[in-house]
């Protein structure tokens, strides 16, 4: 069962307590908005505000008069952490068949909606077992309360071991200017290769979140690509991982409505191929070999 994502995501982590807080009127405000600016698709996960923000968002869904029909929801499971009401003496992973529909179904609850559009396991676990987490997805599946199942964060190798099982959708990962090792260690050319669709997380990277030598080489360049494009510097780094031909969704992060709005514009925007190169080239300090 095929999921129709925007071009971009709107992730929610930055929208809670976490950061923005934003209150039930605020969020509401801000859903309508991303679907204005053909934002559909948000992305969760349970542990997100403390496992509070997808409480928090259902609540505003619920108020918002938004169709069910007209967004997607994703969702991430098997985190335990020791924040919240959580009774756990250590962060550790739990990928249980019991566990993870028991987390599917706290965050449908949470969500107030029937199902999730995705459900993607957040992290890899070393005590995985196939077979579990096949059992959990199947049984969701067949009760209509995911459509699609997917992984984050998780490895070529890690990927196998579940497509061993039960078909994975998507692949949640960290990627951009200044992390573009999926680029070379395989892991979009194993994506392509297997219809696994990217997203990616921290698609903008630390250009404008650390001071090093590849954050300076890259700011310079962009000053040039911002008047060349007449685009903000944000939307060349987006534009940049959607030309890559694995097809990346890009996560993005923000919970302003005016850079949301702003970003959009990196779904229509080409660099030409020897721009996309110079990004490249200076995010790695020399030239392509």
């Amino acid at each position: 069962m095929s999921v129709n994502l925007s071009p971009i995501i709107a992730g929610t982590m930055n929208w809670g307590v976490w950061l923005a807080n934003y209150n039930t009127a605020q969020m509401i405000q801000l859903m309508h908005e991303c679907i204005g600016y053909g934002i559909t698709t948000f992305d969760h996960a349970d542990i997100y505000g403390g496992y509070t923000t997808e409480a928090d968002f259902g609540k505003a869904f619920a108020e918002s008069g938004i169709p069910r029909e007209a967004i997607q929801l994703i969702s991430k499971c098997g985190i335990q952490h020791t924040l919240g009401d959580r009774v756990n003496k250590v962060k550790h992973y739990d990928y249980s068949k019991e566990y993870i529909i028991w987390s599917a179904e706290n965050s449908l609850k949470f969500l107030q909606t029937d199902y999730l559009d995705i459900l993607l396991l957040h992290r890899p676990s070393p005590l995985m077992q196939p077979d579990e987490i096949a059992g959990a997805v199947e049984k969701l599946k067949s009760e209509g309360k995911i459509k699609e199942f997917g992984v984050s964060n998780f490895t070529n190798s890690q990927t196998d071991l579940i497509r061993s099982r039960t078909e994975v959708y998507c692949n949640q990962i960290e990627f951009s200017a200044t992390h573009f090792e999926p680029m070379l260690d395989g892991s979009l050319d194993y994506m392509q290769v297997n219809g696994i669709k990217p997203l990616a997380w921290s698609p903008i990277g630390s250009v404008f979140k650390t001071v090093t030598e590849q954050s300076d080489r890259l700011k310079l360049l962009l000053l040039e690509l911002v008047e060349k494009y007449e685009v903000t510097a944000d939307v060349i780094l987006l534009a940049w991982i959607m030309q890559h031909p694995a097809g990346i969704v890009p996560v993005t992060g923000s919970c302003s409505s005016d850079r949301l709005k702003n970003q959009v514009k990196a779904a229509s925007l080409k660099l030409e191929l020897q721009d996309w190169f110079a990004v490249w080239t200076e995010s790695m300090g020399n030239k392509v070999p």
